[in-house]
């Protein structure tokens, strides 16, 4: 099978513990956005990828009490943020009262991203969210200068 050769992807992996994953899930997260020049193009996005990471991946520790592993792939057209934890259940969306002080994390992160998934896996399961940032923070990639 051929492959595409305009097709180009970089990605960038984490994995984080339990005990401190959140926060430097987020750091790490936007230190790469910035490597792309969104946090000039996209702040806006930036914080949109930086939020439904920390949902996430906190998700991954609370419900799956597990540690999680964190994937950013930029494909050109899509940043796929996904975060794989050790358990097999699929995440729900909750409806959380007024009053409740959790259980919003997955309506965040449909709220924020293009597009979202969750998927099985041999041990555990993928959560991904799709952001398509607007065409002025896309990198010129055509080789025209």
């Amino acid at each position: 099978m051929a492959q595409d050769p305009s097709l180009r992807a970089v990605g960038w992996a984490r994995s984080l513990p339990i005990s401190n994953g959140v926060k430097a899930a987020r750091d790490w997260t936007r230190a790469h956005l910035a490597s792309l020049g969104w946090d000039r193009t996209a702040p806006d996005l930036v914080d949109s990828v930086v939020l439904a990471v920390s949902e996430l991946v906190t998700n991954a520790h609370v419900h799956a009490r597990s540690n999680a592993q964190l994937v950013l792939t930029w494909d050109e057209q899509c940043l796929h943020v996904t975060v794989h934890d050790a358990s097999t259940r699929l995440p729900e969306q909750r409806h959380a009262g007024d009053q409740a002080l959790g259980g919003r994390g997955l309506f965040l992160v449909e709220a924020v991203a293009d597009a979202w998934e969750a998927r099985h896996c041999p041990r555990g399961k993928d959560v991904t969210a799709c952001f398509e940032p607007p065409s002025s923070a896309r990198p010129d990639t055509s080789g025209a200068g």
